[in-house]
């Protein structure tokens, strides 16, 4: 857990998540010496290509966070169960940011362990994904599908997000989800569903990642579940070797053009 509770402790709010794309940069650079990274400094975003493949898996998170609280004595607090953040000059308990570091620390784990894969980081998803938004989708063309972990609780396998198909029922099938525990629910908005508004013809899904109370100074992680899904998302990869293909009719609309104009004072 000593990756994880390093993300926790880089302050990413949307708009300043210079820090986590230095700290990604220099560990990737570190512990992956054979990738291929591409930094988009105009937006942020960060791709990651492992190996030679004409196809790959494809993980993808957000890496900024929500709250706005972050003392310079902020610690990553790990009891034998669950993780928390706490300052103790203030007395304080303050948001880890697990939303989406979990995530994030989900793609650092596998990049590290396959030979062959692709992995992409979001700016500012928080704020109307305006890292996906503008996404490189050259970059996913030769993607089998695209994970993302980007949501709370322990067991939800997202394959529908504001009433619109994201992922094939054949991708769904092939993912065994129910040994690990996961059910189909219905999801909100985040990169993935962005990805497909932008033309993405695989399928996708996110996926529950113990991470509880988001957006919250009371945010914690549940260890075992945020593990059950590293093992869930590995099992993917691992027996998902097929192209799931899968178009979405979902038509753009979701946000206003001023809402866009705002976000590119931000950004």
């Amino acid at each position: 857990m000593k990756l994880l509770k390093k993300l926790y402790s880089i302050h990413s709010k949307s708009g300043k998540e210079q820090k986590m794309i230095k700290f990604l940069l220099w560990w990737i650079k570190t512990n992956v010496p054979g990738a291929r990274v591409e930094l988009d400094h105009n937006i942020g975003n960060i791709y990651v290509t492992k190996g030679v493949s004409d196809t790959y898996p494809c993980i993808v998170s957000h890496i900024d966070q929500v709250q706005s609280i972050h003392s310079r004595d902020f610690q990553a607090i790990e009891t034998k169960d669950i993780i928390f953040g706490y300052s103790p000059k203030n007395k304080r308990l303050e948001g880890l940011g697990a939303d989406d570091k979990n995530g994030v620390w989900v793609c650092l784990k596998c990049l590290m362990k396959y030979e062959n894969i692709k992995v992409a980081f979001f700016v500012g998803e928080e704020v109307g994904c305006i890292g996906s938004s503008k996404a490189d989708m050259d970059f996913f063309k030769d993607v089998r599908f695209v994970i993302q972990c980007d949501r709370r609780g322990s067991n939800d396998l997202i394959a529908s997000i504001c009433s619109s198909e994201i992922a094939s029922k054949e991708f769904i099938e092939a993912t065994g989800h129910e040994q690990f525990g996961y059910h189909l629910e219905e999801g909100m908005m985040t990169d993935v569903l962005t990805l497909k508004e932008n033309g993405l013809a695989v399928s996708c899904v996110n996926l529950s990642c113990g991470y509880y109370d988001p957006h919250s100074d009371h945010e914690f992680t549940i260890k075992k579940d945020l593990l059950n899904c590293l093992s869930f998302v590995e099992h993917i990869i691992e027996n998902c070797t097929g192209t799931y293909q899968h178009q979405c009719d979902y038509s753009m609309g979701f946000y206003d053009d001023y809402l866009f104009e705002y976000y590119d004072e931000i950004y």
